[in-house]
């Protein structure tokens, strides 16, 4: 059962800054990108529209800390863990590491809370459970990797 996904990149010249690294903003962004990636290698989307009534994801709280400049044309690898999992609630740990750096070095630390949500009637939206089908499909990562 899933509890990590793994994702590679090149980092652009557009995502860096006029100190030449990547803007801070970005590692939000590439959060986003490894949670998307995570849900479609688990064959959905973090936006179910096909579900009755429709299900998203939206976040309630994202934080990152830097430790290590990421630079253009790096090659990163955005790892996610799953922190915590409760009915309605999945956290995530994001690792991103510089497989340029020799050795590889861990460049930031990124915590990532969704929340699974519907609209109700009057269009306000509203925490559900998260469908048993991908509930069942999700694991929280051992400890020894959440370190």
């Amino acid at each position: 059962m899933p509890y990590e996904f793994k994702l590679q990149r090149r980092v652009e010249f557009f995502e860096t800054d006029a100190a030449g690294i990547v803007h801070f903003s970005n590692f939000f962004r590439y959060m986003e990108s490894v949670e998307h990636a995570f849900f479609r290698s688990l064959g959905h989307s973090v936006m179910m529209r096909h579900l009755n009534p429709p299900i998203g994801f939206p976040r309630v709280h994202v934080a990152c800390d830097y430790t290590s400049p990421l630079r253009f044309e790096d090659l990163v690898e955005i790892h996610l863990l799953v922190r915590e999992k409760k009915p309605k609630v999945l956290s995530y740990l994001v690792k991103f590491i510089n497989l340029s750096a020799n050795p590889p070095v861990e460049a930031a630390r990124g915590r990532l809370t969704v929340v699974c949500t519907t609209h109700t009637p009057d269009g306000k939206l509203t925490s559900t459970r998260i469908p048993q089908e991908i509930a069942d499909q999700i694991e929280v990562a051992p400890a020894e990797l959440l370190a």
